[in-house]
C-alpha cells in the first residue's frame, strides 16, 4: 500500500501490484513449510485408513491409496468370536478413563502439596521424582509382574488379570512426571490468592477445590489427555498382566491380528487402530477450548 498526496492537499491510496517473489519472502514461504507439515502428518492416517478399507486384509495391496473400498475388515473386527473386539474397547476405555481421571486428581492433590506447603523432605521428594522418572517403566515389568503376582496370592481382586491391578501400576507409573509437570504450573498461581482465601477464613481443601483448579485447567486438561492416549497406546504391562482374552486392552488384543507369522490380518489391524483413534480424537476436541482458554476464564472468575 503506497500513499500519494495530489497537489490540492488530498491523500490517494494506492494498491500496490502483487508481487508473487515479495510474497513469498514474506509470508509465502510460512504457508509452503506448513502444508509440507500437513501433507506429512496426514499420509500415515491416509495410508491406515486405505488399509483398513482393503478387502484383501494384507498391505501389499494397500500401496495404492484407496484402491479397493470395502468394509469386509470392521466385519471380520466386530463379528469374529474368537477376536472379542467390542470387550477390548470397553476394557480400554474403562481403565484409560479412570487412570485419567485419577492421575489428574492424585497429581494436583500431590502438586498443591509441593507447591503450598513447606514440609520436611520436600525439594528431596521433589528430586527423588524427576530421578526416577529416568528410568523407564520396561526395566520394571519384571518387579511389577511379581509384585502382583504376590498381592494375587493374598488379594485376588487386585492381583493379576485384573483391571483394578493394572489401573493401580499405571497410577504409580504416572503420578511421577505428572505431579512434577502440574507443580510448575501451580507455582505460576500467584500465592496472594491463597492469602486472601486464608483471610476469610478458607482452609486448604476450600482453596484447592473453589479457586485453585479452576485456575490450573490447562495442566489438568493436558495431563488427563496425555494420561489417556498413554494408556490407550500402553502395550508392555498389558500384555503382562492381563492374560484373559475378555480382560485385555485393544493394544494387547489388536497385536493377535498380526502376531501369526503365517497370516497377519492387517486390514482388520487397521480397521481396529482407526476405531482406536476414535475416543482419543473425540476427547481432544473436547477438551481444546479448556487448553486454549482454561488459564484466561479461570483467571477472570
Amino acid at each position: 500500500m503506497s500513499v500519494v498526496t495530489t497537489q490540492s492537499g488530498e491523500i490517494i491510496s494506492t494498491k500496490r501490484p502483487f508481487n508473487l517473489g515479495r510474497w513469498f519472502r514474506a509470508t509465502g514461504w510460512r504457508h509452503g513449510i506448513g502444508l509440507v507439515m500437513v501433507v506429512f502428518s496426514l499420509f500415515p492416517l491416509l495410508y491406515v485408513v486405505s488399509a483398513s478399507l482393503n478387502p484383501t486384509g494384507t498391505l501389499t495391496g494397500s500401496n495404492s491409496l484407496f484402491s479397493k473400498i470395502g468394509f469386509d475388515a470392521y466385519a471380520r473386527l466386530l463379528n469374529n468370536p474368537d477376536q472379542p473386539f467390542a470387550a477390548w474397547f470397553g476394557n480400554t476405555l474403562i481403565i484409560a478413563s479412570i487412570t485419567s481421571l485419577a492421575t489428574v486428581f492424585l497429581g494436583a492433590l500431590a502438586a498443591y502439596a509441593f507447591s503450598r506447603m513447606r514440609f520436611t523432605g520436600r525439594r528431596t521428594g521433589l528430586l527423588t521424582i524427576v530421578l526416577v522418572q529416568m528410568f523407564p517403566q520396561l526395566l520394571a515389568v519384571v518387579a511389577i509382574f511379581l509384585l502382583m503376582s504376590t498381592i494375587s496370592d493374598i488379594f485376588p481382586a487386585i492381583g493379576l488379570n485384573t483391571h483394578i491391578g493394572l489401573i493401580m501400576v499405571y497410577l504409580g507409573g504416572a503420578l511421577g512426571v505428572n505431579t512434577y509437570l502440574m507443580y510448575g504450573f501451580f507455582n505460576t498461581v500467584p500465592a496472594s490468592i491463597d492469602e486472601a482465601a486464608k483471610i476469610d477464613g478458607a482452609g486448604h481443601a476450600r482453596i484447592f477445590f473453589t479457586m485453585i483448579l479452576r485456575l490450573v485447567g490447562p495442566i489438568l486438561s493436558v495431563v488427563g489427555l496425555l494420561s489417556f492416549i498413554s494408556v490407550t497406546n500402553e502395550f508392555v504391562v498389558a500384555s503382562v498382566l492381563l492374560v484373559d482374552p475378555e480382560k485385555q486392552t485393544l493394544a494387547v488384543g489388536l497385536y493377535k491380528l498380526v502376531s501369526n507369522p503365517n497370516y497377519a490380518d492387517w486390514s482388520a489391524f487397521s480397521a481396529g487402530a482407526v476405531l482406536a483413534a476414535l475416543p482419543v480424537v473425540i476427547l481432544f476436541m473436547f477438551l481444546q477450548k479448556y487448553i486454549v482458554g482454561g488459564l484466561t476464564a479461570g483467571a477472570v472468575k
